[in-house]
């Protein structure tokens, strides 16, 4: 846990595709490598659709749907908030909203999975089979580009191979002079 006092923001990296481009995939995967290096990792996920994180039949979900605005359920091993938007204001919460919800005592870096037009520096994953375009094009905050095929990506941007895992997770902690958790002794 980063028990660093720093007033200085908290390492953001996002990761930004076309949905089916394996984004959540290399994520499942880069997670374990960051954390092996000492990092603790919060993440921001966007969702485009309706999504719950409780089950029909729990106490949380029918409290929720009784009325409770907010729900909090607390245990020993964690915690977690559901927020229902009022109806007429359901908007998506902005990513500095979300950033400012995360425990900065509890990471050393935030990865942003989605939110690809926020203006955030980015690692694109792009697989050309998918025909989609790239982003890196159009997008200035891309500051590589994940792929399985590092001949469809404009000279002059990094690449990164989307299998090696070691070496995406050592690019964040080089463009992020990561050096590990600041602790206290």
């Amino acid at each position: 846990m980063n028990t660093d006092t720093r007033e200085q923001p908290i390492p953001l990296l996002g990761f930004a595709a076309w949905s089916g481009a394996g984004k959540t995939t290399l994520l499942t995967r880069l997670l374990p490598v960051l954390r092996a290096r000492g990092l603790e990792v919060a993440m921001i996920k966007h969702a485009h659709h309706d999504f719950d994180v409780d089950k029909p039949g729990k106490d949380s979900y029918e409290l929720r749907q009784a009325g409770a605005g907010q729900v909090l359920v607390a245990s020993s091993r964690r915690f977690a908030l559901m927020v229902e938007n009022p109806p007429g204001e359901e908007t998506d919460p902005s990513l500095p909203e979300l950033i400012g919800r995360i425990d900065p005592r509890r990471a050393d870096l935030i990865l942003v999975e989605g939110f690809k037009r926020e203006p955030i520096p980015k690692i694109e994953i792009h697989r050309p089979a998918l025909g989609k375009p790239l982003l890196c094009t159009g997008d200035p905050h891309i500051v590589a580009v994940a792929t399985d095929r590092p001949d469809a990506i404009p000279g002059g941007m990094r690449t990164l191979p989307l299998d090696d895992i070691g070496l995406i997770a050592a690019f964040i902690g080089e463009y992020l002079d990561l050096r590990g958790p600041q602790r206290e002794t």
